[in-house]
């Protein structure tokens, strides 16, 4: 067979295994244990020989977590989806960026600064499939969040998570610059009031570097919308 009907044809296995965005288990509450997820389709699955060959750009000495930056490789130039972003990161044994400390949140601004990126990808997720009507995580858009690559509850996204400077969340988006006269923070499901036909819920976490004057902030975006991305080492994979 030719080389190029096989590189189709892997492709298109790829593509097959793409999910719908729902990570594989239920976000836990605060000193509690994940449920798995049952529904849904599968994720990508690691490639072992790509796992052995995955770049390892930058070390994270707190964490023992290497990184990868989509912008600094092959994948210069091409965007992803939350999805497809993701799966690139799980063929590698690797997962997108979950940041669960101020440390890292600083050095993966200073990245996002030095290398003039307008926006990336993590693995933030907002919990709005089944299973996401427990308490522990109501109201929704606030204490619904979570990093679907390590599993652990995003804090509350109306508060500064303790031992952090401030909240990383965004104080302005769309809204509060385009449509009011104050400060709407994030996350304010901006596209879904906008676009109520075309998008169910901004339900993914992108840090934005400086769109609306506000710096380097994280904000909820639609998971459709194409992104650089970072991926860092997944102990699960």
């Amino acid at each position: 067979m030719p080389l190029w009907k096989l590189r189709i044809i892997l492709i298109i296995q790829f593509l097959v295994l793409l999910t719908d965005g729902a990570p594989p288990f239920i976000p836990k509450s605060r000193g509690g244990r994940r449920r798995l997820r049952t529904s849904g389709r599968l994720l990508a699955k690691p490639n072992p020989v790509k796992c052995s060959r995955r770049p390892r750009q930058l070390l994270d000495e707190s964490t023992g977590h290497y990184y990868f930056f989509s912008e600094d490789s092959y994948f210069k130039g091409n965007k992803a989806n939350w999805l497809d972003a993701r799966n690139l990161c799980r063929e590698l044994c690797m997962d997108l960026i979950s940041i669960e400390s101020p440390i890292e949140n600083e050095l993966i601004q200073q990245i996002i600064a030095e290398k003039g990126l307008r926006d990336v990808w993590t693995s933030g997720r907002l919990c709005n499939f089944k299973g996401c009507d427990k308490p522990h995580l109501q109201p929704r858009n606030v204490n619904g969040w979570f990093w679907s690559g390590s599993g652990e509850r995003i804090y509350a996204t109306n508060s500064t998570p303790p031992g952090w400077p401030e909240k990383p969340w965004s104080r302005t988006g769309y809204i509060g610059q385009f449509l009011e006269n104050r400060d709407v923070p994030q996350p304010d499901n901006a596209e879904y009031l906008l676009k109520p036909d075309l998008v169910n819920v901004e339900a993914c976490l992108s840090i934005n570097n400086n769109w609306y004057d506000d710096g380097i902030a994280w904000h909820d975006s639609a998971c459709y919308r194409k992104k650089s991305f970072i991926c860092e080492d997944s102990e699960p994979l």
